[in-house]
C-alpha cells in the first residue's frame, strides 16, 4: 500500500512539473502550441496570409505600400511567406514626402533589393512641382497631407485594383472603423457608411473600373502583437526604433527630431535626449520618445505597461482636430 501511496505522489509531483513547464514556457514563448491549437500569433499569421492570396486570386493589379517602417516591414515578411518560394507577385510602393528620416530610406532600399522586390517610389516633390500639391510654409508645415494626392496619382499611373497598407485597427478611432477589405470610389474616396460586410472572414473585392480596394492585411493586430513577431520571427527594422541619442526639441507635448526638414519656432531649444521612434512617418510631424529600450525585448516591455498608441503620443497629424484622420482618409489618404 505504501509502495503504491509513494508511486501516485510521485506521479502527481511528475504532472505538476509538466505543466509548470508548460506555463513557463507559454509565458516565454508566445508562440508555443497550447493544447495542441494554434497560437494567438499563429492565427493572426495564418488570417494575414490567407489575405494577400486571396487578393493575389482575385485581382489583376494589386500593390503593397512599403515605407520602410515596421508595419509594412511585417507585411512584406508576411507577403513573402504567402507565395514562398515564389517571388512576390506584386511590386511594392512607397510615397516619398522628401522629409523622410535618412535611416528609414536607407533601409527601404537595402530591404527592397535583398527582396529582389519591384520598388516603386512616388514623389510627393513631383506634384508640387507640376502644381497639383500645395507646400505648407511656415515653422508647422508638413507633407504629411500631401501624400494623398501622390498616393492617388500613383494608383492611377499603375492601373492598382487592390493596395495593400499596413494600417492597424489598434492605432487610431478612424482605423478601427475600416473593413480588411476597404472600398474606394472612383475618386480614391472612402465612405466609412459605405462598409461591406466581412461576416466569416468572406471578402467582397467587386469593383468597376477606376475604383479600387484597400487591403489591411494586419488589421486584427495590435502594435504589441507586431513586436512580438518581430521577436519571434527575428526581423531586421531600422535602428531607428531603438534608443540612441538624438538632437531633439519640445512641440506640443512631444519630442520632435532636428531635421533639415523643420524649422524651429521661437522659443524652440533643441537638446539631445536618448530617444527612440515607436512610429515612423514624415519627419516633420512624428514624434518619439524618451527610452532605454536598445533591443526588442526591451520594446516589448515598454509597450507592455503603455496606454497610448502609438500615433496617438507621437503623431502631430492626428492631433490636428478630433477627426482629422478620417477626414484624410475620406480624401483618400492611406
Amino acid at each position: 500500500m505504501a509502495v503504491e501511496e509513494a508511486a501516485v505522489e510521485e506521479a502527481a509531483v511528475e504532472e505538476a512539473a509538466v505543466q509548470e513547464a508548460a506555463v513557463q514556457e507559454a509565458a516565454s514563448d508566445p508562440w508555443a502550441h497550447r493544447h495542441g491549437g494554434l497560437s494567438h500569433l499563429d492565427v493572426l499569421e495564418a488570417e494575414s496570409i490567407h489575405i494577400f492570396r486571396e487578393v493575389a486570386a482575385e485581382f489583376e493589379r494589386p500593390v503593397l505600400l512599403f515605407s520602410g517602417g515596421k508595419d509594412s516591414i511585417v507585411m512584406v515578411h508576411l507577403a513573402r511567406k504567402a507565395f514562398w518560394p515564389a517571388p512576390l507577385p506584386f511590386p511594392i510602393l512607397h510615397i516619398d514626402t522628401g522629409h523622410n528620416f535618412d535611416e528609414v530610406i536607407a533601409f527601404r532600399d537595402r530591404r527592397a533589393a535583398e527582396l529582389g522586390a519591384r520598388l516603386l517610389v512616388a514623389h510627393v516633390q513631383d506634384d508640387i512641382d507640376a502644381g497639383r500639391a500645395v507646400e505648407e510654409t511656415g515653422p508647422r508645415a508638413s507633407r504629411n497631407r500631401l501624400q494623398t494626392v501622390t498616393l492617388l496619382r500613383a494608383i492611377e499611373e499603375g492601373r492598382f485594383d487592390a493596395v495593400f497598407g499596413g494600417a492597424r485597427r489598434d492605432e487610431e478611432k478612424a482605423r478601427a472603423k475600416e473593413r480588411v477589405y476597404s472600398f474606394r470610389d472612383e475618386f480614391g474616396q472612402w465612405d466609412p457608411k459605405n462598409q461591406r460586410p466581412e461576416l466569416w472572414s468572406l471578402y467582397n473585392g467587386r469593383h468597376r473600373r477606376g475604383e479600387h480596394i484597400r487591403v489591411f492585411p494586419i488589421s486584427n493586430w495590435t502594435e504589441y502583437d507586431i513586436w512580438l513577431y518581430i521577436a519571434h520571427q527575428d526581423i531586421d527594422i531600422p535602428e531607428i526604433y531603438y534608443s540612441h541619442r538624438r538632437q531633439v526639441f519640445r512641440r506640443d507635448g512631444m519630442l520632435l527630431a532636428v531635421t533639415r526638414h523643420i524649422t524651429l519656432a521661437d522659443g524652440e531649444e533643441p537638446f539631445e535626449a536618448r530617444v527612440r521612434f515607436r512610429t515612423v512617418g514624415d519627419a516633420s510631424c512624428t514624434g518619439a520618445i524618451e527610452s532605454g529600450a536598445t533591443a526588442v525585448s526591451d520594446v516589448i516591455s515598454e509597450i507592455a505597461v503603455a496606454r497610448i498608441t502609438e500615433r496617438g503620443a507621437t503623431r502631430a497629424d492626428d492631433r490636428i482636430t478630433e477627426s482629422g484622420m478620417e477626414d484624410r482618409k475620406k480624401e483618400g489618404y492611406f
